[in-house]
């Protein structure tokens, strides 16, 4: 036998074998397992398969344009959004189930051009899908059971550069994407 005829996961022969849309085979259970563990991803070239459902606290996303400028996106406004995921307790999705969990109030930027309403609008599909925010440690203070930025990243400040999470960074929209776009957002 050759490993072409193995499951990449258990090693073994393949049991119910199920092949997903970029080619990788797997056992059925062994595909049941990888999801439940790291959602629908293959395991090895990490195309998502599926849709991604997070464990992000129920909350609100809301957003305005204003006409200010942001460093480095000259001649248009900006879109200025806010989440506010109000304090509750954490369900069996979560590190702590049963305990409280604090809320957050965020905001974030985007320029108001073609792209940055874009990016908007994908921010919108992952929020709806709960992938924008988790319940953890807070990366700032070491706080747990906190609500948190879950890899996707956001400007939470209009200036600054990147080391103050702000513009100008040229590269913002196009990394935001590609973090989107691992999480099947696109």
């Amino acid at each position: 036998k050759t490993k072409d005829d193995k499951c990449s996961i258990c090693m073994s022969d393949f049991t119910d074998k199920k092949q997903l849309k970029c080619k990788h085979e797997f056992c059925e259970q062994c595909l049941k397992n990888a999801v439940k563990h790291g959602g629908p991803i293959c395991p090895i070239c990490k195309d998502v398969f599926g849709v991604m459902k997070g464990n992000q606290p129920d909350g609100k996303m809301t957003w305005n344009k204003c006409q200010l400028s942001l460093p480095g996106f000259p001649g248009c406004g900006h879109i200025f959004i806010t989440y506010n995921i109000p304090s509750g307790k954490q369900t069996e999705n979560h590190p702590n189930p049963g305990q409280y969990h604090s809320g957050a109030v965020r905001t974030a930027y985007l320029p108001d051009n073609k792209e940055g309403n874009e990016v908007l609008l994908l921010l919108k599909k992952a929020f709806e899908q709960k992938l924008i925010f988790t319940v953890g440690a807070s990366r700032t203070t070491g706080a747990d059971n906190m609500v948190t930025w879950n890899d996707i990243h956001h400007k939470t400040s209009m200036s600054g550069g990147p080391e103050c999470y702000g513009y100008p960074d040229e590269n913002y929209l196009s990394r935001v994407k590609e973090e989107l776009k691992a999480k099947g957002i696109q």
